[in-house]
C-alpha cells in the first residue's frame, strides 16, 4: 500500500494486510524499543502473536511514521466484527451508530517521544475510518496513557481482562473522526 500522508512535516506511511510481511519486524522492533531493554513480560513475548493475529485481518489497518529511513513509532488496528462489538457490555445504552473500529497498539520509540508522534500516528490511523466508533485499551496502571487518549476524545466506559493472564485494561470509546 504506503501513501504517504504528510502530518506537520512527518513522513507517516499507510499499509494493509498485504504489506505485513515487509512491516512486521518494524512493528515488532519499534515495540520491543518503546516497551524497553528491561521489561521482559509476558506480553512483550507475545506481541509477534498479536502482530500475526491483527495483520492476518484482510481489512488490516497501519500506519508507521519515519524520520528518513528510520521507523519512529506505528499504530495498527482493524475493524470489529460488526454485531461482536464487545465493549457494548460495558454500557447501558449502546450508540445507535456503532460500528467499530478497533484501536490495538500505538509505540512510539523513545527517542521521538513528547514530540507530538503518538498524537499524529493516532490521528492518521483513523483520519479516514468509515467506522462510527473506535475503541482501545489501555493498562489500567498507566493513568497518563490513559489521559492522552482521553485528550484525543475517548472516555472511559469499563474496564475489562481480556485474558486471564492480562493486566486490567481500561475500555475507552470515541466517536469518530476524533474532534
Amino acid at each position: 500500500m504506503e501513501p504517504t500522508v504528510s502530518a506537520d512535516g512527518l513522513d507517516i506511511r499507510r499499509f494493509g494486510h498485504d504489506d505485513l510481511p515487509r512491516i512486521r519486524q518494524t512493528i515488532i522492533d519499534l515495540h520491543a524499543a518503546a516497551a524497553g531493554p528491561d521489561r521482559d513480560d509476558d506480553f512483550k513475548k507475545k506481541f509477534p502473536w498479536f502482530v500475526d493475529h491483527w495483520g492476518g485481518n484482510p481489512a488490516f489497518a497501519c500506519v508507521i511514521a519515519y524520520e528518513g529511513d528510520e521507523a519512529m513509532g506505528f499504530a495498527y488496528g482493524a475493524p470489529a466484527v460488526e454485531g461482536r462489538e464487545w465493549w457494548r457490555e460495558h454500557l447501558d445504552e449502546a450508540p445507535k451508530k456503532a460500528v467499530t473500529f478497533s484501536y490495538s497498539e500505538l509505540a512510539v520509540h523513545p527517542k521521538w517521544r513528547k514530540q507530538g508522534v503518538a498524537d499524529k500516528l493516532s490521528r492518521a490511523l483513523l483520519e479516514e475510518r468509515p467506522e462510527d466508533l473506535a475503541v482501545l485499551l489501555v493498562d489500567v496502571e498507566h493513568p497518563r496513557v490513559q489521559a492522552l487518549y482521553e485528550d484525543w476524545g475517548f472516555r472511559k466506559v469499563g474496564e475489562r481482562r481480556p485474558f486471564a493472564d492480562s493486566p486490567l485494561y481500561a475500555v475507552m470509546l470515541a466517536e469518530l473522526p476524533l474532534v
